[in-house]
């Protein structure tokens, strides 16, 4: 039976191990919170640090196989265990790419794939000097996640909510779209690929609020979309899961956002409308099994849950039963003891064949069930 480990122990960590359930495997997860979601499911959990080199090391090296749940991970010690022989999905050249927001872009920019303009500053300085580049959008280069390290800058006095060090300002698009499609890379280089989902965020936290699957998109788009994540992710040169967010603008042209090296957010209906999961497929991928079937069994929406404003403490989740009474409607609970404004603590999923369907019961979702403290 192969050694799996997973280091991070949040919420996708949890599905993960959801998900393993189903092939012969040994888990364990490091993460520095023995209450963290994902512990309780893990064959080994162990404590620890996944940003110090010695403590990922000593975690990796007795493993067969090695992935993450969170991209604030010591790519150094992956890569040391890498060249000793641990298979590291994302490989390190890749994750050292993606966790770098400068990185991140000059990847895209070398590779000629369609991003927005964007200029690196390293202080606050030289973003007051960037006026005419206006408006913008600052982005730590690294540390940035869930909405944290973005600052949208519209007008001149908005500058001083820039970051006084290094990061991405990118020139802002004229968005229609916002769309996400997620890509399984196996280690032979077989690619599998699922329907873009179309991505409705939250303006003041700067999350993912709801999102819609299969996109509603021209088939221009689609194509066009699914063309430029694909290269995105063959340019990177590793097995795993990604996710590629990308922008169309007015003019229908397609534009990369970010990527991600890891399960995500916006696949999370792939649990329940998919004949296989994301998570399921990164089993399959970190295992060396076929890769799975990413059709669709039926359109499907997503609502997050995320903490209220003005509530911080023990989690009670108001309106829970009527949520569960609905038809065709899935709740997944991360398992978080406590809540904070803005804090993700689930998913609902809906199914329907009827996209009105999808949309009245997200909004119906999103005025019933409320993430406050007790």
């Amino acid at each position: 039976m192969k050694k799996a480990g997973i280091l991070g122990g949040g919420q996708l960590g949890r599905m993960l191990l959801q998900a393993a359930i189903n092939y012969p495997v040994e888990t364990f997860v490091m993460e520095n919170d023995p209450a963290c979601p994902s512990a309780h499911l893990a064959n080994h959990f162990i404590k620890g640090d996944i940003s110090n080199f010695d403590e990922v090391y000593n975690f990796g090296k007795g493993l067969d196989v090695l992935t993450i749940e969170i991209e604030a991970v010591n790519e150094d010690a992956l890569e040391k265990l890498e060249a000793e022989g641990v298979k590291i999905y994302p490989r390190p050249s890749a994750l050292r790419t993606i966790k770098s927001k400068l990185l991140q872009k000059e990847f895209y920019q070398k590779n000629q794939v369609p991003t927005s303009a964007f200029v690196i500053t390293k202080n606050k300085q030289e973003l007051l000097s960037l006026r005419e580049f206006l408006p913008a959008v600052h982005k730590l280069d690294k540390g940035g996640y869930d909405g944290k390290g973005v600052q949208v800058i519209k007008k001149v006095e908005d500058l001083e909510k820039g970051f006084d060090e290094t990061a991405v300002l990118e020139k802002m698009v004229h968005i229609k779209k916002e769309l996400a499609i997620i890509i399984a890379v196996s280690e032979t280089g077989e690619t599998a690929i699922y329907p873009p989902v179309d991505m409705i965020f939250d303006q003041s936290l700067n999350l993912l609020s709801h999102q819609i699957a299969p996109a509603d998109v021209p088939e221009k788009v689609f194509w066009k979309a699914e063309a430029i994540a694909l290269r995105v992710v063959k340019e990177l040169k590793s097995p795993g899961i990604f996710a590629v967010e990308l922008f169309v603008d007015i003019d229908d042209n397609v534009l990369v956002n970010e990527t991600a090296p890891r399960v995500h957010n916006s696949g999370h209906h792939t649990i329940e409308a998919c004949y296989s999961s994301q998570f399921d497929m990164l089993w399959r991928i970190l295992l060396g099994y076929p890769l799975g079937n990413t059709d669709q069994l039926l359109p499907a929406a997503i609502v997050n849950l995320v903490g209220e404003n003005n509530f911080t403490g023990p989690v009670l989740y108001e309106g829970l039963e009527k949520v569960l009474a609905m038809d065709n409607v899935f709740v997944h609970i991360y398992g978080k003891t406590t809540t904070k404004p803005g804090r993700k603590m689930g998913h609902v999923t809906i199914l329907s064949s009827e996209k009105q369907e999808l949309v009245h019961k997200a909004n119906q979702i999103k005025h019933t069930l409320y993430v406050k403290s007790a």
